[in-house]
């Protein structure tokens, strides 16, 4: 094997120095910029990225602020609306007991009207049927006929008493 030969020692360093020289020229020229340029292009694009993500987040912020301001407002805006309603109803409700009120208040004034004359109509035929049964115990108690203003004078006399 000739690499392992002393003698080619000398000769085979030169060829290694020169390829090496060369291939770190090759390599410093044409690869490493290469290499350079796509780390930073990818490096340009991993930063675009990010500040499309911190772009997106601040939107997507901007965004959800915007929702819990208009979902506060319009929960703001239900219980305005649900206690417009709710004061509303109640004074309608009120003011159906009131009318309630006021025609059951009549109506009772005119029970109480027509139970005051019935019970005069009641009194006054209850004169009526006093002083003809006053009459009719008189006539049998004495055999003959009794003065009717003497009777209604005594069944008001007690009527009087009783009342």
């Amino acid at each position: 094997m000739p690499q392992l030969d002393f003698a080619t020692f000398p000769a085979q360093l030169v060829w290694l120095l020169i390829s090496f020289v060369i291939l770190y020229v090759v390599m410093s020229k044409v690869g490493l910029p290469q290499v350079d340029r796509a780390i930073a292009a990818r490096r340009d694009r991993i930063e675009g990225d990010l500040e499309k993500a911190q772009q997106m987040k601040a939107e997507t912020e901007a965004v959800i602020a915007a929702y819990e301001k208009a979902l506060a407002e319009a929960r703001a805006s239900a219980q305005q609306t649900l206690k417009e309603t709710t004061d509303r109803l109640n004074a309608e409700a009120a003011e159906r007991q009131r009318a309630a009120t006021l025609k059951l208040d009549k109506e009772t004034e005119a029970a109480e009207g027509r139970i005051t004359e019935a019970k005069m109509a009641a009194l006054a035929n209850l004169r009526s049927v006093a002083v003809e049964v006053a009459r009719a115990a008189a006539q049998k108690l004495t055999g003959g006929a009794v003065d009717e203003t003497r009777l209604g004078t005594a069944v008001d006399a007690v009527l009087k008493e009783r009342a």
